[in-house]
């Protein structure tokens, strides 16, 4: 049988034992006393998951992708970070992947028994041809997912860098990973909903591993996205603002040197700061291999 009990996730929270008792005040004060011990908790494992954006930008840069994996919240935050990269930094939607249990279908409605099949991890990944250059990130706020465990486990038989993102120590999904990242938010006030501090906290670690990882491979300039999609109006103008705040040009300038670069945020930067053609100006990028602090420099 399963004993939920040992988990910390699963334990009840001394504070809110009559929780359903509490004035509304008590219990938003007490969920924001709780929220605030979430970054301390996270400062605990700076180290691995400095090693894990190390992991991912390595697979980048190999032409290799991020593969979230997870089922229920988890996975459900998996996915949204997976799907905020194109836009945010440019990149192809195939580069950072999503996978939850049950299908997209489970965002929004639980599949029965998704999660708890291991082939189910592992056929997931086999139908998106996971390679040995692809860094697979399993989520689990138990930590003992079977569908995350299946995954992992494949991964490591394909020769892929596995990281396991867990809420309670002594994890099983940590056990096999090679990178094991195990945050302890402690009892939710509302006991085993792990949406809650548990899904705070993976949100947290999953914009650092996405955004950090990112930078590492030159999807950013000081701290501006450079490779905004332009998508909206919005991006229009944030991506000439862009251009503008790093080269001094003016409106007018910024819309023309985008034109030229036909909506590279990159190119129009070095073609302004070098006085250079577009094809000079990708070459340059090329070789910088996405950086632009480099480009500038040949």
């Amino acid at each position: 049988m399963l004993q939920l009990s040992k988990m910390t996730t699963e334990t009840r929270n001394p504070k809110t034992l009559e929780l359903d008792a509490m004035s509304t005040t008590d219990i938003l004060h007490v969920m924001n006393e709780e929220d605030r011990l979430l970054a301390k908790a996270i400062a605990k494992e700076l180290g691995p998951i400095e090693k894990a954006v190390e992991t991912i930008a390595t697979s980048f840069e190999k032409g290799g992708r991020l593969i979230y994996v997870g089922a229920g919240t988890s996975g459900r935050l998996g996915l949204l970070d997976a799907v905020e990269c194109p836009p945010t930094f440019g990149t192809v939607p195939e580069q950072v992947v999503g996978l939850l249990a049950g299908g997209h279908k489970a965002f929004v409605k639980a599949v029965e028994g998704a999660e708890d099949s291991k082939e189910l991890g592992r056929g997931d990944l086999e139908v998106i041809k996971l390679t040995d250059k692809d860094t697979v990130v399993g989520i689990a706020a138990s930590g003992r997912t079977p569908y995350v465990v299946g995954a992992l486990e494949y991964a490591n038989s394909v020769g892929a860098p596995t990281v396991a993102l867990a809420c309670n120590k002594e994890s099983e999904i940590g056990r096999v990973s090679k990178i094991v990242i195990e945050v302890v938010p402690g009892p939710e006030i509302l006991t085993g909903s792990t949406r809650l501090k548990a899904g705070t906290v993976q949100k947290m670690v999953l914009n650092m591993l996405s955004t950090v990882s990112m930078i590492r491979v030159g999807k950013v300039y000081k701290n501006l996205m450079v490779d905004v999609q332009q998508t909206n109006e919005k991006l229009h103008v944030r991506a000439e603002n862009i251009v503008m705040e790093i080269t001094s040009c003016d409106r007018v300038e910024a819309r023309n040197y985008l034109k030229e670069s036909e909506g590279s945020v990159k190119v129009a930067i070095i073609m302004y700061l070098v006085g250079c053609k577009k094809e000079e100006a990708l070459e340059k990028l090329e070789k910088a291999k996405g950086h632009i602090r480099e480009a500038i420099k040949l």
